[in-house]
């Protein structure tokens, strides 16, 4: 049945308004100015001013938003941390618990078990050393299998994966034994790296779920994607600094418990109680993971369903990857380069610890201040944290620039005693030493460490985000192994010598490889997939590749040439209109001709972008639904014809 002309008329009616409509959804003040210029085509200037008011803003309205809360429900804010921070990055912290738990509980074993662990005389030194590197090749096999899996079969059951392997794993480290010292050890290095596997699956599901919660979930507005998405997925990254921070506080008070409040002297069989107390009680929290993972997380793939089904593609989307590698391959070199760099900083930091804590305090070497002083730089890390999660949306900073400075700074803070190493162990110049290796934890996190987390999902397409991230984290644990294995034939001092110029590397490949997506929508980003997935890379014109969001190198290959602003908001506007009448004619079909169900539009069809239209010119419609059951006066330009009722009609 057509629509009777009355109701044409009234949608001839909205395009009065339409202008306006679609420039509150393409030009949004948080990007664009009044006049419609994007931010990041601002002079240098203005551009500063323009960020700056716009953060202004922003924290007025948090601090507006939080103090609201408090005002209805005191505790509201917590449980708003618990679910939009917690909940996601819960795997994370439990394999943050577990994952650094091992270097803690080895100086338990370095005096419980000192003839096995330390000296190797009832233990081949092989498979006592094998615990560090399987551990470390678990979490590669994870990360690359999980990520593909993650693209090939969904986010919820790689989640689900993840969440089992990790539980069983803990099973098998809680009861790890052998009939000899060697066999237990033995059992405990593959139960180690069988949990090691869901450890590596965490990487690139929590980043790629983070990243694709806020977009297309309908839970939040592209608002908030372009200003808080990288907050987002740092705040949920924060949990693995929180998971080791809960490690040390169980083997503290566990020691203190099972050895009758000393610290010192205590028997194998407490150490045994120790160790297999602080495995179980993660277990726990893991088996509740995978129940709420189950049952709690259906709509994890959503968004990914989405993108497979607009490219017509069932299970693993190989033609992403291959367009991945061809456009996107200096991206790739700078998530995985960069993540190589880093973890040879923070896993050189964790792994070898004891040997920085031994020049902090010479003259007191026990199993407790040890896990004190770690305990200590942990904390320390926790700022870096949580000042990585309050910068990293800030355009003026942002991304590329806190991995840099990162970089950089870890560099300064390990070169400078890499000369001087006998000055800064002397008794008068220990504390600069100290304050020198708290500062690279704190920079360590607040830079890379954070970054190459959330840059690895962010700048590739949601077909292939879990396999290039997998890729990209296993690359920083080849990072991880590398420097295991040169730290067994170094010397402290060799290894300050080692260190310093991975940062300089980090520092580079980020400059040069890294584009930075601050403040860039993650919709805009797919749009631009789009076109290259349909072959016409050349026909987008918009801000995904502008030369503020590309790297040096896809600038220099010419990358942004087709940049286009007035052109592109032209597209955008004829591509919104194809979606809405697109989705209004199969509406229109899938009904019966009713009137009512015309304006019924599925709201799943549509995208985010075209939803808000529909929000925007929904009164106007409603007002039109109410119509067709009442007399309509149609102005007096219409024909004597057109004079009849709807009711009539």
């Amino acid at each position: 049945m057509e629509a009777p002309k009355e109701i044409l008329y009234h949608f001839e009616e909205m395009e009065i308004n339409e202008k306006a409509a679609f420039d509150e959804i393409i030009r949004p003040a948080d990007s664009y100015t009044p006049d419609g210029r994007y931010w990041a085509d601002l002079p240098v200037g203005e551009r500063i001013g323009f960020c700056m008011k716009q953060d202004r803003e922003e924290m007025a309205k948090e601090r507006q938003w939080l103090w609201n809360m408090i005002k209805e429900d005191p505790l509201s804010p917590i449980s708003y941390y618990f679910r939009n921070f917690v909940l996601p990055g819960a795997g994370l912290g439990l394999e943050g618990y577990v994952l650094f738990s091992i270097s803690n509980v080895a100086s338990l074993f370095d005096v419980s078990f000192e003839e096995c662990w330390k000296s190797g005389v009832t233990c081949n030194a092989n498979w006592v050393a094998a615990v560090n590197y399987l551990e470390v090749a678990g979490i590669m096999v994870g990360q690359v299998l999980v990520g593909y899996l993650g693209d090939a079969i969904g986010r919820r059951w790689g989640l689900i994966q993840d969440a089992t392997i990790m539980f069983i794993g803990l099973i098998m480290l809680t009861a790890a034994w052998g009939l000899t010292e060697n066999g237990w050890v033995i059992c405990y290095a593959w139960s180690l790296f069988f949990y090691s596997i869901g450890v590596g699956g965490e990487y690139p599901m929590t980043a790629t779920i983070g990243m694709e919660n806020g977009y297309g979930s309908g839970k939040v507005t592209t608002s908030h994607d372009r200003l808080h998405r990288g907050r987002s997925v740092v705040g949920a990254f924060t949990m693995q600094g929180w998971g080791q921070v809960s490690n040390l506080l169980v083997l503290i008070l566990s020691l203190l418990i099972f050895n009758g409040g000393h610290s010192t002297g205590f028997s194998r069989v407490t150490t045994q109680w120790v160790y297999r107390v602080s495995f179980a009680i993660p277990a726990a929290g893991t088996l509740w993971l995978v129940y709420y993972r189950t049952y709690h997380m259906r709509a994890a793939s959503k968004q990914l369903d989405a993108q497979k089904k607009k490219s017509s593609v069932t299970g693993y989307d190989s033609e992403s990857l291959r367009l991945t590698f061809k456009h996107f391959t200096p991206r790739l070199i700078a998530t995985a380069g960069g993540w190589f760099a880093n973890d040879i900083f923070f896993y050189g930091n964790k792994l070898f610890q004891s040997s920085f804590i031994k020049v902090i305090s010479p003259n007191n070497d026990t199993v407790m201040t040890s896990w004190l002083w770690t305990l200590a730089n942990v904390f320390v890390e926790m700022a870096g944290y949580y000042g990585a999660m309050w910068t990293v949306d800030n355009k003026l900073y942002g991304r590329k620039w806190g991995q840099i400075i990162g970089f950089m700074m870890c560099f300064i803070l390990f070169v400078v005693p890499c000369f001087k190493y006998d000055y800064y162990q002397k008794p008068e110049n220990i504390h600069s030493f100290q304050a020198m290796y708290f500062l690279s934890s704190f920079f360590n996190q607040f830079g890379p460490n954070c970054i190459t987390f959330l840059v690895a999902a962010e700048v590739f397409p949601t077909p292939i985000r879990g396999t290039a991230h997998g890729i990209s984290a296993a690359c920083g644990k080849l990072g991880a192994l590398i420097i295991a294995i040169a730290g067994s034939y170094t010397t402290t001092q060799q290894h300050f010598y080692i260190v310093p110029w991975f940062g300089l590397m980090g520092a580079f490949v980020t400059y040069v490889f890294l584009p930075d997506t601050t403040g860039l929508d993650l919709r805009e980003q797919e749009r631009r997939w789009h076109y290259i997935r349909t072959g016409r890379e050349h026909d987008y014109h918009g801000p995904a590749v502008h030369a503020k969001h590309l790297s040096l190198y896809e600038r220099w290959t010419g990358k942004g040439k087709h940049y286009d602003a007035a052109l592109d908001y032209k597209m955008k506007v004829e591509e919104f209109r194809g979606e809405w009448e697109a989705a209004m004619a199969s509406r229109a079909t899938e009904s019966e001709g009713s009137s009512d169900e015309i304006f019924d539009i599925d709201e799943t069809i549509l995208s985010g972008d075209m939803h808000k239209y529909f929000e925007r010119t929904s009164p106007r419609m409603e007002a039109m639904k109410k119509e067709i059951h009442e007399p309509l006066v149609l102005p007096p330009a219409a024909s004597s014809e057109g004079e009849k009722t709807l009711s009539q009609e």
